[in-house]
């Protein structure tokens, strides 16, 4: 392992002999850090935090403290993140709760930019994007691919789907669709699938024209949303994007933003 002198490393501490750490940085009891990490200068890791391979950790970002909830009493809680992922200066990732479930998640290959912000209990899923600032309070989940503007705000317990793309500054208490394209009105507004973000992703034509039409229905029809979820139904689409869209909004517990 290569460690600058002034780096402060727990004897508990696991580090992968391939990891590079900065100067100034401080890496706590309970952190595990894969093969090929890069810990830059003044970051601060504590555990229990379990990190993967080949993540790029920059300046002063914080990961694996306590979480802010006041309900939190030191109880023993983790925090769990996969391999590729980019954490850019002033991050901040806490630990799980115990109410939530003991543990946040961050997957595989996703850039938070400058400023981000995931509180306790978050699940994110793999190749995200969130933008400078943006932040998410506790127990939120983000599906996969899914990119967050600069500055967005997301309530407690939303989800925001996969595929979905989400303007800047969205103050978000509702779930947002999965393969939605969204503004940043207030409140949000749906504008329709996320077409160029899906193109680029590889989506077949079908599959794309299918969940236009689709949220046609859900955002351009009259319908209330069950109705408009019946319409989706009795169409019978064949692409499995579509319904995974529909099982979205049956599963949705906030509601969902149209």
């Amino acid at each position: 392992m290569k460690a600058h002198p002034t780096a402060i490393i727990d004897p508990g501490a696991k580090i992968a002999c391939s990891v590079t750490v900065g100067p100034y940085t401080i890496i706590g009891e309970g952190v595990e850090l894969g093969d090929d990490c890069e810990v830059m200068s003044h970051v601060v890791l504590s555990g229990p935090t379990k990190i993967g391979k080949r993540n790029r950790i920059f300046p002063y970002s914080s990961i694996g403290l306590d979480p802010q909830d006041l309900k939190y009493h030191g109880e023993s809680t983790r925090l769990e993140i996969g391999d590729g992922n980019v954490f850019r200066e002033f991050v901040t990732v806490h630990r799980g709760t115990e109410g939530g479930g003991g543990v946040t998640r961050v997957g595989n290959n996703n850039l938070l930019m400058a400023y981000v912000h995931i509180a306790h209990d978050c699940q994110l899923g793999d190749g995200i994007v969130m933008a400078n600032g943006a932040s998410l309070a506790g127990h939120v989940e983000i599906g996969s691919y899914a990119i967050l503007g600069a500055f967005c705000g997301a309530h407690q317990f939303i989800r925001i789907g996969a595929h979905s793309f989400i303007g800047a500054f969205s103050a978000l208490n509702k779930d947002i669709l999965p393969y939605s394209k969204s503004t940043a009105d207030r409140p949000v507004r749906v504008l329709g699938a996320n077409r160029i973000g899906l193109e680029r992703f590889g989506l077949h034509k079908e599959d794309l024209d299918e969940l236009e039409a689709a949220f046609r229905l859900l955002c351009r029809s009259k319908l209330n949303t069950a109705q408009a979820v019946e319409a989706i139904i009795s169409r019978g689409f064949q692409s499995a994007h579509v319904k995974a869209l529909v099982e979205f909004i049956r599963r949705s517990e906030r509601g969902v933003v149209k």
